[in-house]
């Protein structure tokens, strides 16, 4: 019993805590905050397509290292 009171005393305070969070407004959406990440999304694409085409180059044969990279470009493209 000593608990179950220890427990719902130390819960209250967190309960009242999120009140004031029910109160708040709806964000806007920001345009200069959307274009950030767009681009950012952007970067990241192009820093992710050669590291991928070397990755997958470097699991295979010298002479199939071509082939992989364009393989990796080629499906990136079709993404």
């Amino acid at each position: 019993m000593k608990t179950l009171m220890r427990r719902a005393i130390m819960a209250l305070p967190l309960l009242l805590a999120a009140a004031p969070a029910w109160a708040e407004e709806t964000p806007k959406i920001d345009s200069g905050d959307t274009a950030w990440m767009l681009t950012s999304t952007a970067l990241v694409l192009l820093m992710t397509i050669p590291g991928l085409a070397l990755f997958y180059a470097g699991m295979v044969r010298k002479k199939n290292v071509l082939a992989t990279m364009m393989q990796s470009f080629a499906i990136t493209c079709l993404v």
